[in-house]
């Protein structure tokens, strides 16, 4: 076990620190600006039910990036799966369901679904998340949604507590009674009845471009 885990941490290391080099290596142009402003307004088109159109824009986004920024965009990338490796290990001590994909669709919820310690990590994702139908696994449940580029609404019922640690480098959140908007993005915030209730959920969230919205119903 403690093999696996210096492994990982290795690992994790490693990309972290090849992405910094090539970071280092890169500069920012008017090119990379373009294809984030692309991107942020792929994702609002998304969340404004013109899924086709937001795609398209962040694939513009993506081809401006992979034309003219590759090294920066595989930085970003390696950077981001590099502190997902770490962060996931340090929240889930014991065995969980990790997910690591390209691109990715999530629906879970409209019938009842099982509630466990999970890690997600993406380039690109749409998330939409219902706790409503989930039937948790423990007390208390942890969820790591990391990436690159995401569209993610999760709603919790109001008897179910929940802690929620966020970060966006580009985009906004909706959390609570927490909007955020623009350029880094933080939110820390935890439900009054978080101590006391039956279930527990906390969700850990960081993207570089995203729209994240988590309603208390």
């Amino acid at each position: 076990m403690n093999r696996n885990r210096n492994h990982n941490r290795n690992v994790a290391l490693i990309l972290i620190g090849v992405g910094v080099l090539l970071l280092a290596n890169n500069h920012w142009s008017i090119f990379t600006v373009l294809a984030l402003i692309f991107v942020f307004f792929g994702i609002k088109k998304i969340r404004s039910a013109e899924p086709r159109k937001g795609y398209i824009l962040i694939g513009l986004g993506a081809v401006i990036l992979l034309g003219r920024n590759v090294l920066l965009l595989i930085a970003v990338i390696l950077i981001s799966l590099g502190l997902f490796y770490i962060r996931s290990k340090q929240l889930h001590s014991q065995a969980s369901y990790v997910k690591k994909s390209l691109i990715e669709s999530i629906r879970w919820g409209k019938e009842p679904w099982i509630l466990r310690n999970s890690s997600i990590w993406n380039v690109i994702a749409e998330m939409q998340i219902d706790l409503t139908y989930a039937i948790p696994e423990q007390r208390e449940t942890t969820l790591v949604l990391q990436g690159v580029v995401a569209d993610v609404d999760i709603i919790v019922p109001e008897d179910m507590g929940v802690s929620v640690v966020l970060s966006v480098l580009f985009g906004q959140s909706d959390v609570g009674p927490h909007k955020e908007s623009g350029i880094l993005n933080k939110t820390v915030w935890q439900s009054a009845n978080y101590e006391t209730a039956d279930h527990q959920v906390k969700l850990i969230i960081s993207y570089i471009a995203a729209d994240i919205d988590i309603k208390i119903v």
